[in-house]
């Protein structure tokens, strides 16, 4: 299929057949993905699922053996510089100095794309402020914690703040705090304009944050959509229900059976019940049952199914971080920068 632009609204991305090997490895195995402008899009998968290899290929950091991507209606092969000039990248690695401080660092980025020494001070300085690092500017890298970099890394990549920015898996390493200001960050990016693709091994991350959501395993997109979406497609919701004491468990199964036409699993010690919700619109009818029934319930929830619920169904247990392929785990974007 050949891809086209749309005048009034291209995709941020739109990548067909996507495939890269590695002597006999095919890291990248036919993913297609298409992102709209002014979301943020998930991808996950297991460690070496071809998620990174993916990334570089979108960003011109790899040329796919077959398949083609566009980012904004340029193909990546034939106009990668004017790619580059479009996206942003924070890879797994942190693509800056250790010799240099936070400022400098922030300051040669910022001059090396085009601004004049003093805005890109102050450039720097609002994004040292909005990552917290404004105590520790002054500071050498090599004194920075982890997180630190991650955070200064991320900064970087958002001095010019471009239409598309390629996140991979930028909180490994944070704190939880850290990491909600981080998701702050990414919020604001998209609000303000820019399109973010993610790569996360955080299911909640994903769950918080993504439009939509692809899910890769061995180089291929096994399910794409909404987080709603995808937990539909491995099970439904289920009601978590609590009885008041003295309620008759067995009486409360025959009402459901009844009503719902399904079993509910019980647990008899704390008078807990789980039912399988196939039809939503009938629970109001359950309840009501319930009522004349004379149970009384203490507890009532609903409760759908995880996004580790889809990882698991889709991809297993994954592949263990010591045995993914070396291209996957050590690729290097350490001074790559849009």
């Amino acid at each position: 299929m050949t891809i086209t632009s749309s005048a009034s609204r291209v995709p941020a991305v739109r990548a067909e057949g996507l495939v890269k090997t590695f002597g006999s490895h095919r890291a990248v195995d036919g993913v297609d993905l298409t992102v709209e402008a002014g979301t943020v899009y998930g991808v996950l998968g297991p460690n070496g699922a071809g998620k990174t290899t993916t990334i570089s290929m979108l960003a011109t950091l790899l040329k796919p053996d077959a398949g083609r991507a566009e980012i904004f209606g340029y193909d990546v092969a034939r106009d990668p510089q004017i790619v580059r000039q479009l996206i942003g990248l924070t890879g797994q690695f942190a693509s800056v100095d250790e010799r240099l401080s936070a400022t400098e660092n922030l300051i040669i980025f910022a001059r090396l794309l085009g601004l004049s020494r003093a805005d890109a001070r102050r450039k720097s300085n609002e994004l040292l402020e909005e990552f917290g690092l404004t105590e520790a500017a002054s500071r050498p890298l090599a004194k920075f914690s982890g997180g630190m970099r991650r955070r200064l890394d991320l900064a970087a990549s958002l001095i010019a703040q471009p239409p598309l920015i390629f996140l991979d898996e930028p909180t490994t390493g944070l704190d939880p705090r850290t990491r909600g200001q981080m998701w702050d960050t990414i919020r604001r990016l998209v609000a303000t304009g820019s399109t973010v693709l993610l790569t996360t091994q955080y299911l909640d991350e994903a769950d918080q944050l993504a439009d939509r959501i692809a899910v890769i395993d061995h180089g291929r997109v096994v399910a794409e959509g909404t987080a709603l979406e995808l937990k539909a497609s491995v099970g439904q919701a289920s009601l978590l229900m609590r009885l008041q004491p003295g309620s008759d468990l067995d009486e409360a199964q025959a009402v459901i059976s009844r009503v719902l036409d399904v079993q509910a699993v019980v647990s008899p010690e704390a008078a807990r019940l789980t039912v399988p919700m196939s039809d939503p619109d009938r629970v109001t009818d359950l309840l009501v049952a319930f009522r004349a029934a004379g149970l009384h319930l203490s507890e009532f929830s609903v409760q759908q199914p995880t996004l580790d619920e889809v990882f698991l169904t889709l991809t297993g247990t994954g592949v263990p971080a010591d045995d993914a392929p070396a291209h996957e785990t050590a690729f290097d974007l350490e001074g790559v920068r849009a």
